[in-house]
């Protein structure tokens, strides 16, 4: 997200505003910046006197302005954040607490990082509060990232590290995580542990070997059967995903599996039959359209349709609507039966 990496880039230059309003759908972007305020703008020795962090659903706004308008101690700046901001909600939307806040806003103490993280949701635009906040504050709203642009996410998460990656590693990774990128970072991060200097090429070995998606059984191959319409291979995948509910959580397959039929009903729709129709239709490198092809063939519109409705339905079951009694393995297994059969 441009506007995070412009952020991050002035505070690589040691330039602070006075006030941070993170706001979004999107926790990630949120957490990457307040942790870097938290960890780099002061000196270590100085944060036990200038470092104030509070959680909204602890706090009143008039505390949080009386620490913002606090001279710091021994030092040239002090910080205040406010985690979980978005628990302040019906503080914010009180009119004296905005006039407070947009007194502060207007002159505000230049010594003082005050940041808000207003995490998965965002201030009414239209409103004159917003106006104000906007004009005086830094003010970044975050969205979740569409599906299509999650494997050039990887990559680029990959080339600041100075690695590289294959385009199945990036494919794999999107599948088997989605676009959780707090979880995406942390399973590369985790993973790239393993190499002690940066360089060298990732590919889906490594990615199954460290991040622990099996070779054979991952939510990954069994969007390849159903694609393929491989009942044998779909039915040992679900049968070991039953076998190890832990590991394989309902949810995430069931989203993987849902990817699959949404990009199937989009190319129905562009009528995009051809390897270089799909791969310019859904963005993604040839190599992949061959999946999708034969998804295509298997699944006419109305099959690909109804498999949606399947999909959802299981979903709810998931989740313990209409559902008293089926496992995991059971909704999955009645669930694979109802794909392929559709």
């Amino acid at each position: 997200m441009e506007e995070a990496v412009k952020i991050l880039r002035e505070f690589e230059e040691n330039r602070y505003a006075p006030v941070y309003f993170l706001q979004g759908e999107e926790p990630y972007y949120i957490d990457l910046i307040s942790n870097y305020i938290e960890k780099n703008a002061l000196e270590e020795s100085s944060k036990g006197f200038n470092q104030v962090i509070v959680y909204g659903k602890d706090v009143k706004l008039a505390e949080v302005l009386n620490h913002a308008r606090r001279f710091p101690m021994m030092s040239d700046r002090q910080v205040v954040i406010v985690k979980e901001a978005q628990n302040m909600e019906k503080e914010l939307g009180k009119a004296d607490n905005q006039k407070m806040l947009e007194a502060y806003l207007k002159n505000p103490q230049p010594s003082t990082i005050l940041v808000f993280c207003y995490k998965y949701k965002s201030l009414d635009r239209r409103k004159k509060f917003f106006k104000v906040l906007d004009k005086h504050a830094v003010v970044l709203t975050t969205k979740k990232l569409y599906e299509s642009q999650i494997p050039g996410w990887i990559k680029k998460y990959f080339s600041d590290k100075g690695f590289t990656v294959t385009e199945k590693a990036v494919y794999m990774l999107a599948d088997y995580i989605g676009n959780d990128l707090e979880r995406l970072a942390n399973e590369i991060d985790k993973m790239l542990i393993n190499f002690k200097e940066p360089g060298g090429e990732i590919d889906d070995r490594l990615i199954q070997k460290y991040i622990g998606i099996s070779k054979e059984y991952n939510p990954f191959e069994l969007q390849k059967a159903i694609a393929y319409k491989d009942p044998l291979h779909v039915y040992r995948i679900i049968d070991y995903f039953a076998a190890n509910p832990r590991d394989n959580p309902v949810i995430p397959i069931i989203g993987t599996l849902y990817s699959l039929f949404s990009r199937l009903l989009t190319l129905h729709h562009a009528k995009a039959y051809t390897q270089d129709a799909v791969a310019g239709t859904l963005n993604i490198n040839r190599f992949f359209a061959k999946e999708y092809i034969a998804g295509l063939k298997n699944y006419p519109l109305p099959k690909v349709i109804r498999n949606i409705h399947y999909l959802r339905q299981a979903d709810l079951y998931s989740k313990g609507v209409n559902n008293a009694s089926l496992t995991e393995g059971q909704i999955l297994k009645e669930l694979a039966y109802k794909l392929l059969n559709a």
